[in-house]
């Protein structure tokens, strides 16, 4: 029994020990356990009890901000895929190749209904196709169409919203689903999510839209580009400010950015956390809460100290005067400090522009180099980032890493910096400078897509003169160009070729030809002499053409003065010196191939200067344009003067890859002027150059008397058989930068001296500047005009009078 009572016992105690091991915090609670001990356990507040200190914002506050709530993930890619139904599209499943082969690369733009509303940077764009050399008017050629539909603006509560758009173009008879169509963009989205919807079903056209999001941009097929204010220039716009042989000024800024701060939505956070970065020293990050109509409502208590110190800068002095200019992101994307950085406005001010052409005198304050931007904009997918390394012109950061981007922009090599700048310049005037650049660009990356065979590289897209004038029906090698000889490695050929351009009478040879053709083909660097035959009556046989040591290949032309810059096959060599038939060279001119006096003469010596320079002109005789304020125009003159912009492309060696860029990046309009006015020819070739190159011709040294000669109306039949064929009343007239000619006077000379004028202006008014360079530059050769024996020169006969 007691044995019984000892095991109920230990059952018992037992059973309380595990009571009170496992469930005793439980225990606690029970209204026997509570009390003051129980009071005293709890050294933490509940959050139900009442809060012991003030609340910065209620709770209500703290789940709604007055915006509407954000999407999350999930939404946004479920919305972008309800736009983009097609993001599987590329090239090879979304475009028809077949309607590129038979006519080439040529756009066709929709016709354009009379009560349809076009905003102004869209009737820029359709312009820009349209004076594009590859515009065409019929849709039967055409292998890419734009739609007259204005598609830019997509946010339906802007006032050029247009609506309906899925209603109108399925009526047209080659909209096909969206295939080969192009589609411009810049806004999408609305308040308060901005989502990249545009409002109707793109199909499959390849979309250039700026502010991409990388996740819904399909590789390859859709195209990035920038954001551009409305009043950005036509055409032309103002030229970078930073060369390769120039170095900026010391800048008072390290890091610069003065915008408006959102305080609630989409945005707003990188926005907000910008003041964080500010030192007021060299870092200088200004925000102003004064931005929509309802600012005053959401304002916090930074909104006031902030827009006072936001009124302390100019912003156009910033962006000046900083080395580094941060581009945070805007509602969306992408926004207008992305130009901005790259170019600030204002840039009007330079004096020196007046010089470049960018602006007529007077001209106020010189700008300084522009910022190199700092992208906050992780998600966004750069503008043409398909061609363009943005890594050698802009510092790509992350927004959620802010507080890092002065210590990294300050570890960067001031060699870097300069490299940088300079590539900002260059992407600048080669891209963005106005819409045309634009356009043109977007054109080009699709038609690269066409030929992927003979497509640029991305060193061409990268490298001066930029992808727009390195054409690759030319070459796609480098050694072909003359801009990349240095960094090829190579040096251009050492023979030219002497073009000479016929247009003697009756179909017969004039002895001034003759003469020339015997004189040219003396020289040691001439390595073929192809005659332009510019006569309607077919030229005389090969039986009366001149025994040469070098080739002789007659080349037909059409009568026309811009047969001239024509990419003929049968030049051979990288320079070619351009001749009239009345130029006049006699055979002491020009070095022999056999000499005992082995002396050059100025052709030769012309010659050995290019080879140096093998991407301008040099030549003899030259000219200079300059402002008239009076007139408010370019003017035109062949005075004397210290200055000069143009040589004359008579007996002038230049890169055969000119004739290329003549005939194959002008548009027709250009050429059809050039065969309407006399000597346009020689203005437009050196405009040209200057386009390409930012620099101006190179002046060799001749005799002073060498000047321009008389306009004399020459043409190719016989006296009674009627005026020439040429179009113009006075064709290119005989000019000789090595024999003594007189000045130009009378009324025949005022009319050619009023067509020079009108063709410089044309020429200034198509290309939205005017891209002459002026120079002072004059290369003599060694001991020129020096007091030491006539043996030691090379050169003598240039300081004969």
């Amino acid at each position: 029994m007691q044995t019984r009572k000892k095991y109920i016992f230990l059952t018992f105690l037992a059973s309380w020990l595990l009571l009170f091991f496992f469930g005793g915090d439980q225990l606690r609670h029970f209204a026997f356990f509570s009390g003051r001990k129980t009071e005293a356990r709890r050294n933490w507040p509940h959050w139900t009890d009442p809060p012991p200190l003030k609340s910065f914002a209620d709770s209500e506050e703290l789940q709604s901000d007055g915006a509407p709530p954000l999407p999350s993930p999930r939404e946004r890619r479920a919305a972008r895929l309800s736009v983009y139904k097609n993001s599987r599209c590329r090239m090879e499943t979304c475009f028809d190749f077949s309607r590129c082969e038979k006519h080439g690369f040529k756009v066709f733009t929709y016709p354009r209904e009379r009560d349809q509303p076009l905003s102004e940077s869209y009737g820029k764009i359709l312009a820009s196709i349209e004076r594009s050399r590859y515009y065409t008017p019929n849709p039967e050629e055409a292998c890419l169409f734009i739609l007259s539909i204005d598609t830019l603006d997509r946010d339906h509560l802007s006032g050029q919203y247009v609506r309906n758009v899925d209603e109108k173009t399925p009526p047209f008879p080659l909209w096909n689903g969206g295939r080969n169509h192009l589609i411009f963009n810049l806004y999408s989205g609305t308040w308060p999510n901005y989502t990249e919807d545009l409002g109707f079903d793109i199909g499959q056209a390849i979309l250039a839209k700026a502010s991409f999001y990388t996740e819904s941009f399909r590789p390859g097929f859709d195209i990035s580009i920038p954001l551009f204010p409305k009043d950005h220039p036509q055409r032309g716009g103002e030229k970078g400010w930073l060369y390769q042989d120039s170095v900026p000024p010391k800048k008072k800024y390290l890091l610069v950015f003065k915008g408006k701060r959102y305080l609630t939505g989409i945005g707003s956070s990188t926005r907000n956390a910008l003041h964080h970065i500010h030192n007021g020293k060299d870092i200088i990050s200004l925000t102003t809460c004064k931005h929509g109509k309802d600012w005053e409502k959401h304002k916090d208590t930074r909104c006031d100290k902030d827009n006072v110190d936001y009124e302390k800068f100019n912003y156009q002095e910033l962006l000046h005067n900083s080395t580094f200019c941060i581009v945070p992101r805007g509602r969306r994307l992408g926004s207008f400090r992305f130009l901005e950085a790259l170019h600030p406005p204002g840039g009007q001010g330079d004096p020196l522009s007046r010089i470049r052409g960018l602006c007529p005198p007077p001209c106020g304050v010189p700008p300084q180099a522009a910022c190199i931007p700092v992208l906050l904009s992780p998600p966004w997918e750069l503008p043409f980032a398909e061609a363009i390394d943005w890594g050698k012109a802009a510092v790509v950061g992350n927004e959620r890493l802010l507080l890092q981007i002065p210590s990294a922009v300050r570890c960067i090599h001031p060699e870097r910096v300069l490299a940088f700048q300079q590539q900002t310049q260059f992407l600048w005037d080669a891209y963005f400078s106005s819409v045309d650049k634009i356009v043109h660009t977007t054109l080009e990356i699709i038609k690269d897509r066409l030929l992927p065979h003979r497509s640029r590289s991305r060193f061409l897209w990268n490298t001066l003169p930029g992808g727009l004038l390195a054409l690759p029906e030319f070459s796609t090698h480098l050694g072909d160009f003359p801009f990349y000889y240095l960094q090829h490695g190579s040096s251009p050929s050492e023979k030219f070729t002497a073009f000479i351009r016929a247009i003697s009478p009756a179909g017969s040879l004039s002895q001034p030809i003759l003469r020339l053709i015997q004189a040219v083909s003396g020289s040691q660097y001439c390595a073929q002499i192809p005659p332009l035959w510019s006569c309607e009556k077919p030229p005389p046989p090969s039986g009366k053409w001149p025994q040469t040591t070098v080739p002789l290949t007659i080349i037909q032309g059409r009568g026309k003065l811009s047969d001239r810059f024509f990419p003929y096959a049968a030049i051979q060599t990288d320079a070619v010196l351009s001749l009239d038939e009345h130029t006049s060279l006699s055979t002491s001119e020009v070095r022999p191939r056999v000499t005992p006096s082995s002396i050059p003469p100025p052709v030769d010596f012309a010659f050995t200067v290019w080879r140096s320079f093998p991407e301008r002109i040099v030549g003899f005789p030259t000219q200079s344009h300059f402002w008239d304020p009076e007139q408010k125009r370019w003017g035109y003159t062949s005075k004397w003067t210290n200055e000069l912009s143009i040589v004359l492309t008579a007996a002038p060696p230049y890169h055969r890859y000119y004739h290329s860029l003549f005939t194959e990046y002008l548009p027709a309009g250009l050429r059809e002027l050039v065969d309407g006015l006399a000597a346009c020819e020689d203005i437009l070739m050196n405009v040209l150059v200057a386009a390409v190159t930012k620099l101006p011709p190179i002046k060799v040294t001749q005799r002073k008397q060498h000047k321009e000669s008389v306009s004399q109306q020459v043409g190719c039949r016989d006296e009674d058989a009627g005026p020439p064929l040429a179009a113009p009343p006075s064709p290119s007239p005989p000019r000789s930068p090595l024999a003594k000619v007189k000045g130009t006077t009378g009324a025949a000379g005022g009319r050619r001296f009023s067509q020079h004028q009108d063709c410089l202006n044309q020429l200034a008014d198509w290309f939205g500047y005017m891209p002459l360079v002026s120079s002072q530059l004059r290369l003599d050769p060694v001991l020129f005009k020096d007091q030491v024996s006539v043996l030691r020169k090379k050169y003598p006969r240039l300081e004969k009078p």
